[in-house]
């Protein structure tokens, strides 16, 4: 039986949030320093960035320490606004170094990255190809990043379409599901930027799609993260605190399920 148990593949879905997406981090943390292994990453915007990362072998504290020292300069191309304001690019090559330029087939984990078709308003699941265009795609803001061509399709965020893809990984082959839903920004507090009104503004939106929907999973790991703004890259820190601190609440039930208790 203990033979069976131990074939059972763990899935994880990463949710989208933007900058509330760093708590993943801190999701992983734990994961780590409880020697819970995964076998299938799904992720949308945020978390298809943080999942692809993890996924080619980079420890979580490494992923802490990137996203605490990283000069926005390096990752914000800033153009004419015509499909959005930042081009992608920078980002695009940030993606391509953290990942050694891997394809998503070429993992030791399985790796499924969900980006939305504005064409046809249908979910897209880059299951093989080059990561750093995968994650390019899923986290393309409307608005604020351009979106990415792909054959056909014109791709932007998974969570406009996919918030918390726990799904995906279900389907793909999952034994157990464990997703994290990073949640909404509470209140919208002082809106500055233009990048702030459209973050606000997905949010709202987002909410109100999400009401009636229950995430597909045997575990939901919600950090507490609802105080902080989409667009707080700043809060490295205190959002992989929280990440650690809701997956730890939930450490000893996700145990009893992966053991089958």
């Amino acid at each position: 039986m203990k033979s069976l148990v131990e074939k059972r593949k763990i899935g994880l879905a990463l949710g989208s949030g933007a900058a509330r997406g760093l708590a993943h981090i801190g999701v992983l943390k734990a994961f780590e320093e409880n020697g819970i292994e995964v076998d299938i990453v799904s992720g949308s915007s945020a978390g298809a960035l943080i999942g692809a990362i993890y996924c080619c072998g980079v420890k979580p504290k490494m992923i802490e320490n990137i996203a605490l020292n990283i000069d926005r300069k390096l990752w914000i191309d800033l153009t004419v606004p015509k499909r959005g304001f930042v081009k992608g690019k920078k980002v695009e090559e940030l993606v391509k170094l953290l990942t050694g330029n891997r394809n998503i087939e070429d993992l030791n984990k399985k790796l499924f990255i969900v980006a939305t078709d504005l064409k046809t308003s249908s979910e897209y699941i880059f299951t093989e190809g080059p990561i750093y265009r995968a994650v390019r795609a899923s986290i393309s803001i409307p608005g604020i990043f351009e979106p990415v061509k792909h054959g056909d399709m014109i791709l932007v965020d998974g969570g406009v379409i996919d918030r918390v893809p726990a799904t995906v990984v279900r389907d793909m082959g999952a034994d157990i599901v464990i997703a994290v839903d990073v949640g909404f920004s509470g209140e919208p507090g002082r809106i500055n930027h233009v990048f702030d009104v459209i973050l606000q503004s997905i949010d709202v939106m987002s909410r109100q799609i999400s009401t009636n929907k229950i995430i597909s999973a045997d575990i939901v790991i919600e950090p507490d993260v609802s105080h902080i703004k989409s667009s707080r890259f700043d809060k490295v820190e205190e959002c992989v605190i929280k990440g650690y601190e809701a997956a730890m609440e939930k450490m000893e039930e996700i145990k009893r399920v992966i053991d089958g208790k």
